[in-house]
């Protein structure tokens, strides 16, 4: 049957929609991909799942590991974005798909509880003490997120967070085994130097908006100066806090990242909003645990 010009017409108008359709999708997902924090959640679960694999977890139980913490930070990352929103708007912030208008607030909510809704199985997957152990450090998470950031203690969840993913590790091992003091140590330090680089960027602007916790009330000056401190501490805990002799690695562990520990203040002096230091936190971690896998000495 010959198709006529008006079901011709029909037939474009079908396939314009659609492919308006499938654009915008995309447009969506992309937004959706940038409000979650992308470069942490990524570094985390990277890390995580190569920390699981050389302390003697199986292929599954790599991927349970990758899974959860996956989850488990994009639910933190949508969730620290959602809170924000009238603060992002407020400061006109462009690099935030929320405040941008590209991403609605429901979408992000319902993203941040699903991911949520999902973390808590994939953990349990690992036994209940190592999920009782990555929970923790969710929650202590959104606890941040939720309001411990606008006080003293905006510290405390990243200590809490980053100090229990490698409990999460060896809990999921046979017997059960506790992390050896120097990881969860490590971890913890990790922790608030990634939390005083993150915020760094922001002091100004977040004060502005009535946050106030330990890096605003340090201020600007004194965070860059502690901030490249507690990054060397836990750069010698994961050079020497192994048992046995640091070795060349150890040494070599703790040189590499202690040049990294100095160098994520060091941009901040010609642009105060660089997201430079917080991006060399990220490369610190990833050294530290790539020259402690290279030693040997999995938190196992």
């Amino acid at each position: 049957m010959p198709t006529t010009e008006s079901g011709r017409s029909d037939v474009h108008r079908v396939g314009g929609a659609v492919e308006l359709t499938h654009r915008r999708a995309g447009r969506s997902a992309l937004a959706l991909l940038r409000a979650c924090h992308p470069e942490p959640t990524a570094a985390v679960t990277v890390l995580m799942t190569a920390l699981a694999a050389v302390s003697g977890r199986s292929a599954a139980g790599c991927l349970l590991v990758a899974s959860a913490v996956l989850t488990g930070q994009l639910s933190v990352g949508w969730c620290n974005d959602r809170v924000d929103l009238a603060r992002d708007l407020a400061a006109g912030r462009r690099d935030k798909p929320l405040a941008t208008g590209a991403l609605g607030p429901t979408t992000v909510s319902v993203a941040a509880g699903g991911a949520l809704g999902l973390c808590v199985p994939l953990s349990l997957a690992s036994g209940p003490w190592a999920a009782a152990a990555h929970l923790s450090g969710v929650a202590a998470a959104w606890g941040y997120n939720l309001g411990l950031k606008r006080t003293a203690a905006s510290w405390l969840p990243y200590a809490v967070g980053f100090g229990a993913l490698p409990a999460f590790v060896t809990l999921g091992l046979p017997g059960h085994p506790w992390p050896p003091v120097w990881s969860a140590a490590a971890g913890a330090l990790l922790g608030v130097g990634a939390h005083l680089t993150n915020v760094l960027p922001d002091i100004e602007a977040d004060l502005a908006a009535g946050v106030r916790g330990l890096p605003q009330r340090l201020g600007r000056r004194r965070v860059r100066a502690l901030a490249p401190v507690v990054l060397l501490a836990a750069s010698a805990v994961l050079a020497f806090g192994p048992a046995g002799p640091a070795g060349w690695a150890g040494w070599a562990a703790f040189a590499v990242t202690g040049a990294l520990a100095a160098a994520t203040v060091l941009p901040a002096g010609r642009d105060p909003r660089s997201r430079l230091p917080f991006l060399a936190t990220l490369g610190l971690a990833a050294t530290a645990v790539a020259l402690l896998l290279l030693r040997g000495a999995a938190p196992a």
